[in-house]
């Protein structure tokens, strides 16, 4: 077994969804799920199918974020995970709806923050061990730092 990593390129202003499902209805159904949750909502998606033809599978709303999930997909190539860039959603406003696809099994992340994807690559295929999400902490907040995040939580009109 060998362990490799892939980094995710996106642009800035974009989100990445990384999970892993277990069957080809996963792309329909999460299409389905992803428009049905925020009107207008710009997303790609690509799920690697992981038997049969072992294809690529995608749908989404926007082409760049499209040929952007199929390109992270195969670079990824492991079984049965699925790859999902948000363009004018954010994930707190899909996960739910993501999380209900029957053919979901975890999430492995949800951000905007760079994301190295961690592999386990073998002579049959590949797995996702585990993800790196953003940097390491640089110290604990202050009460400076705990207002701040509160007042933005309320500007967002995540608190009241």
């Amino acid at each position: 077994m060998e362990l490799v990593t892939v980094a995710v390129e996106k642009p800035e202003s974009v989100n990445v969804v990384l999970g892993q499902a277990h069957f080809i209805k996963t792309v329909e159904d999460l299409h389905e799920a992803l428009v049905g949750a925020v009107p207008g909502i710009q997303f790609g998606l690509a799920f690697c199918e992981a038997s049969g033809p072992a294809l690529v599978r995608a749908s989404g709303t926007d082409t760049a974020l499209i040929e952007l999930a199929k390109t992270h997909a195969l670079r990824l190539g492991a079984g049965h995970v699925f790859v999902l860039f948000l363009g004018n959603a954010f994930p707190i406003n899909v996960m739910n709806a993501i999380k209900s696809v029957p053919e979901v099994c975890q999430i492995f992340c949800a951000t905007a923050n760079p994301v190295e994807v961690v592999l386990a690559e073998t002579a049959q295929g590949r797995g996702v061990v585990g993800v790196i999400d953003g940097v390491r902490p640089k110290g604990v907040e202050t009460e400076d730092d705990v207002r701040e995040r509160q007042e933005m939580l309320r500007r967002f009109g995540y608190k009241a």
